[in-house]
């Protein structure tokens, strides 16, 4: 009987830890790109913005999303993905304007996407 209750509670400490842990590497994660996103957006919205600059977001994007994967969805990964590519045509255009509003969209579902994760009474029913 002891030995099944350590087990159980053993179990459960293993579980709240992997969660806590997921859930720091998933905001963690969104937080430093997001912030990336924010210069970006600056850049962008001045015409400053260089097709080298969204490059170098979308590769911190490929890097933080390989870690990414194996906690969240490839479906809501890619929706980013998406963003950022029409981000680079749109900055190699010099549609600054249409460039910002692709960049917002993807830092909102910076804010959304890690909240979806999040251990909280709604997320778990």
């Amino acid at each position: 009987m002891v030995k099944t209750l350590i087990s159980v509670i053993a179990a459960i400490l293993i579980f709240a830890g992997c969660a806590v842990a997921e859930n720091y590497m998933i905001e963690n994660s969104f937080g430093e790109f997001d912030e990336r996103l924010a210069l970006l957006y600056d850049k962008t919205l001045d015409e400053s913005a260089t097709v080298d600059d969204v490059l170098g977001v979308q590769k911190l994007w490929v890097d933080k999303k390989e870690i990414l994967h194996v906690a969240i969805p490839h479906v809501e990964i890619k929706e980013i993905d998406l963003w950022l590519s029409e981000t680079v045509r749109l900055v190699e255009q010099q549609k600054f304007l249409d460039a910002a509003q692709k960049i917002e969209v993807a830092r909102e579902l910076c804010e959304q996407i890690p909240r979806t994760f999040k251990v909280r009474i709604e997320n778990i029913f």
